[in-house]
C-alpha cells in the first residue's frame, strides 16, 4: 500500500466544534509540521502569497480604532485572536481555529479514552449543539440522550453566550476545561430541546473516564458474523482483525455484516487498513487538493482475509467520513453490498497546521474520492438496498442534517437537496435486514477455490 508523506490524524464528522466535548466525528485529518506551500509553480506560489496591502492597511486602521476609541479597554491578545479566527469564518464549516486544549483532545480521542459524558456533537450556526450520537455505554447513552437532541445550555448557561475560549488558558488539575469535560465524578446539567417534547428539559450527567470500545462483534447465526464499528481509532484496525479471529474460532465464516450506523469517522488510516483486510487488490481511496502534499492514493495489498466470503455494510445518516471511505471502497471494488440509508456526505480532508503557541489551524485542503473516482462531498453514499426506520424505533426517522445542509459547506461535484438527507436507523431490525441480504449473497456466491493468502506486512 502506498503511504503518503504526511501523518493522518483524526477525522472529524460534521464540522463538530471542539469547544465542547471532543467528538470522534466526520473528515480525514493530517498534521502539517512545516509551512504549507500553495503551489509547485514558483510564479503561482509568489502570486498566491502576495500580501494584500490595501486590506492590511484597512485591518490596521480598524485595529487602531478599536484600541483607541472603543468604550472599554480591549485586550491586545483577544483582538488578535479574534482577527485570526475571522480569517476562517467564511470558509467551510470544517475549517477552524483550535486552541491548544483541543490538540490534546485530538490525541486523547484518537486513543479512545478521555474524561467526559460520551456524546459526539455538531455546532450549529446559532452555536447551539446538536447531538450526532451518544457513545455506547457512557453517561450520555445511559441517560437517554438521543441523536438530533439540541443542547441549548450547559449548567444553566446558554451555549450561544459561552465564550469558545472560556478557560482555555486556565487548565484545571486534569487539563479538562471544555464545558462537557471535567474531573471524573463531577456533574454537568444539560438543557435539551427534543423534537418530540413540548418544551426544553434538563438532564444531569456524571462525568467519568470514557473508554470508547470502537469494535464489538458477535455471531448472528452459525457462520454469519457481525462486527460493529462505533468509530475509527488508533487500535480499531487491530481490534477488527482480532474480532475476525474470534468469530472464525467457532467455524469458518460464510459472510460478514459490518455495522457503521452512526459512526462519525475517525482515523482515515484505520478505515484504509480495514478495507485492505478484505480486499485482494484495487484502489481504496484517493485525495486531491491544490497542494501537492494533499494528493495521496491508497491501494490494497494482496490477500483477502475472508477469501471472498460475502460482506454487507450497514450504514445510515450518521455514517460519515471514514465510514464512507470504508463503505465506498468495499462497494466500488465489488467486495460488499451497502444496506441502509444515505450517508452523511462528508468528503473533505482537513490539515492541522500547528502554531508556535500550541494552538492549531484546521484547514480544509482536499476532497477524497472513492475507487470509482466519485466524490461523496455533500452527496453521501446511496445504499444498494434502502431501509426505512422500524416502527417504534426510538431514534428512527429523518436525520434532519447532512453535509449538504451545513451553511457554507464545501460544494460537491454532485449534491443532494437537504430534504433528501438519509435517516437514522437504530435497533436490531436493520441488522436482520442486513443478514437477510447477506444470506442472499452467500447463496449466489461461487465457492472459494483455496484458502486466503496471508496479508503481507
Amino acid at each position: 500500500m502506498r503511504q503518503p508523506t504526511y501523518a493522518l490524524l483524526l477525522l472529524l464528522a460534521s464540522g463538530c466544534a471542539f469547544a465542547q466535548e471532543p467528538p470522534a466525528t466526520a473528515a480525514p485529518e493530517q498534521r502539517a509540521e512545516q509551512q504549507v506551500s500553495t503551489s509547485d509553480d514558483p510564479d503561482a506560489a509568489e502570486s498566491a502569497t502576495k500580501i494584500p496591502l490595501d486590506e492590511i492597511r484597512r485591518y490596521v486602521w480598524v485595529y487602531n480604532a478599536v484600541k483607541e476609541a472603543y468604550v472599554d479597554p480591549v485586550d491586545d491578545k483577544k483582538l488578535m485572536d479574534s482577527a485570526v479566527r475571522g480569517l476562517l469564518l467564511d470558509l467551510d464549516p470544517h475549517s477552524a481555529y483550535l486552541p491548544k486544549r483541543d490538540a490534546r483532545a485530538f490525541d486523547e480521542q484518537t486513543q479512545g479514552a478521555y474524561t467526559g459524558v460520551g456524546v459526539e456533537l455538531m455546532t450549529l450556526p446559532d452555536r447551539t449543539l446538536k447531538v450526532v450520537s451518544p457513545i455506547d455505554d457512557t453517561p450520555a447513552a445511559r441517560a437517554g440522550i438521543q441523536a438530533n437532541d439540541i443542547i441549548i445550555a450547559i449548567d444553566g448557561k446558554s451555549v450561544s453566550d459561552r465564550d469558545v475560549e472560556e478557560s482555555a488558558d486556565d487548565d484545571d488539575a486534569d487539563g479538562n476545561t471544555a464545558p462537557l469535560r471535567g474531573p471524573p465524578g463531577t456533574k454537568v446539567v444539560l438543557t435539551i430541546v427534543r423534537e418530540s417534547k413540548p418544551k426544553p428539559f434538563d438532564v444531569t450527567l456524571t462525568r467519568e473516564r470514557i473508554r470508547v470500545t470502537s469494535v464489538r462483534s458477535r455471531a448472528l447465526e452459525p457462520g454469519y458474523g457481525y462486527i460493529r464499528l462505533a468509530t475509527f481509532q488508533a487500535d480499531t484496525a487491530a481490534d477488527f482483525s482480532r474480532a475476525l479471529d474470534t468469530l472464525e474460532a467457532s467455524g469458518k465464516l460464510r459472510g460478514l455484516v459490518i455495522d457503521l450506523r452512526s459512526n462519525p469517522g475517525g482515523l482515515l488510516t484505520a478505515a484504509v487498513q480495514i478495507a485492505d483486510e478484505l480486499l485482494d487488490k484495487g484502489k481504496i481511496v484517493s485525495t486531491r487538493g491544490r497542494v501537492a502534499l494533499s494528493d495521496a492514493e491508497f491501494s490494497a495489498t494482496p490477500g483477502d482475509r475472508l477469501n471472498g466470503a460475502p460482506v454487507v455494510v450497514l450504514v445510515d445518516a450518521g455514517s460519515a467520513s471514514a465510514s464512507e471511505v470504508l463503505a465506498g471502497a468495499l462497494r466500488d471494488n465489488g467486495r460488499a453490498r451497502v444496506v441502509g440509508s444515505r450517508t452523511f456526505g462528508k468528503g473533505s480532508v482537513q490539515t492541522l497546521l500547528p502554531l508556535d503557541n500550541g494552538d492549531s489551524v484546521k484547514l480544509t485542503t482536499a476532497r477524497y474520492y472513492t475507487p470509482s473516482g466519485k466524490s461523496i462531498q455533500a452527496l453521501g453514499i446511496q445504499p444498494d438496498v434502502v431501509l426505512r426506520p422500524a416502527k417504534g424505533a426510538v431514534n428512527g426517522g429523518k436525520a434532519g442534517y447532512s453535509e449538504a445542509t451545513l451553511p457554507g459547506h464545501l460544494r460537491g461535484d454532485e449534491e443532494i437537496a437537504g430534504d433528501n438527507a438519509g435517516e437514522v436507523l437504530d435497533g436490531d431490525a436493520p441488522i436482520a435486514s442486513a443478514l437477510a441480504e447477506l444470506k442472499k449473497n452467500v447463496a449466489m456466491a461461487p465457492k472459494p477455490a483455496a484458502e486466503p493468502a496471508p496479508k503481507k506486512n
